[in-house]
């Protein structure tokens, strides 16, 4: 990434949310429609991941269904650069919980819960939230470049509450993530619905496999926390609770049931079992909104570079958990620090 990019984002940060938002919101419709209308490689990989969520559409439906995804995939850009903007009441009102009840009695006992997460909504605007109501959240994320974009984005996520540990440069962030994961109350979200490594799982993802991050059940195995894969959508918001959020979107985050597998099985076998289901759940997530899965890398073996793959995993880290990140999209055209 340039640094004239990493100059777009810092400005972006400091004046976006001065701006009038209905402008900001036109701006992100029209740079996505753009996007789309160009097809980019971005755009055709994110064409070919929805075809694997929704098989039984047509071509046309499947263009559709792309240009709403990139939508709200640049939604998402939008309401980063407005959020700390947004006043304690326009941020609660744009933000509804189901399923807190999955994970409330971890947190009321004290203990950390871990999050399996992916790129789905608007995760920046989750977390500000439930820090604000739940329990403080750590999370990782991926070192940029150049340091000077790492840093903003640093100090953004701090700005709204979360503590954000590097997944490189840092230390150990693996043996980190299991203190973070003993201590409690709190909430550990990891963004593990694509491998950065190629050193992740391989798992059945809608009939097909694909390769995800390690690190969330690895965690949960090594430490005992409790693991809940957890959703982010987009929902349209009506009247009232509009005029309050100023703004037409909201989004919905779901907590899913905890995961569970038999304590009896080899380390090995219990991290991919725990895997393959929090996998299952955010699956049937995405399939109700596949426009929110901003999915614009390869996530599906059969669309591997098997060369670039080999080298990536030569040269990748080997640490357990070093797949797993969250953070926010760096480019229109699929990169996602």
């Amino acid at each position: 990434m340039s640094l004239d990019v990493a100059r777009a984002y810092q400005l972006a940060w400091r004046v976006g949310h001065r701006l009038p938002r209905a402008l900001v919101r036109g701006a992100t419709v029209l740079a996505a429609d753009v996007a789309w209308w160009r097809r980019g490689g971005g755009v055709r990989r994110l064409e070919a991941n929805l075809a694997r969520v929704r098989p039984e559409l047509d071509a046309r439906a499947l263009r559709r269904l792309s240009r709403a995804g990139m939508r709200s995939y640049m939604r998402y850009f939008g309401e980063a650069f407005t959020l700390k903007g947004l006043t304690s009441a326009q941020l609660d009102a744009r933000v509804r919980v189901e399923g807190l009840e999955h994970v409330q009695p971890e947190l009321d006992a004290g203990r950390q819960v871990l999050l399996a997460l992916g790129h789905l909504g608007n995760w920046d605007l989750a977390g500000a939230w439930v820090t604000r109501h739940v329990a403080p959240v750590t999370t990782v994320a991926e070192r940029l470049e150049p340091e000077e974009l790492f840093q903003e984005f640093l100090a953004f996520r701090e700005s709204i509450g979360l503590r954000i540990l590097p997944l490189t440069g840092g230390g150990d962030v693996f043996r980190e993530l299991v203190r973070v994961a003993r201590t409690g109350p709190g909430v550990l979200p990891l963004l593990a619905d694509r491998d950065l490594t190629a050193r992740g799982l391989e798992v059945d993802l809608f009939g097909h496999r694909a390769r995800v991050a390690a690190g969330p059940a690895a965690l949960a195995v090594t430490t005992g926390a409790v693991l809940a894969p957890t959703s982010i959508t987009y929902e349209r918001l009506r009247r009232g609770r509009r005029r309050v959020a100023g703004g037409p979107w909201g989004i919905v985050i779901r907590f899913l049931p905890p995961v569970v597998t038999d304590p009896g099985l080899p380390r090995a076998e219990r991290v991919a079992a725990l895997t393959q289901a929090w996998v299952d759940g955010l699956a049937e997530e995405i399939r109700a909104h596949p426009q929110d899965w901003h999915m614009l890398q390869r996530v599906f073996v059969a669309d591997l570079d098997p060369a670039r793959d080999a080298a990536r995993r030569a040269d990748g880290p080997d640490v357990p958990g070093a797949a797993t990140t969250v953070g926010g999209e760096a480019s229109a055209e699929g990169s996602t620090p």
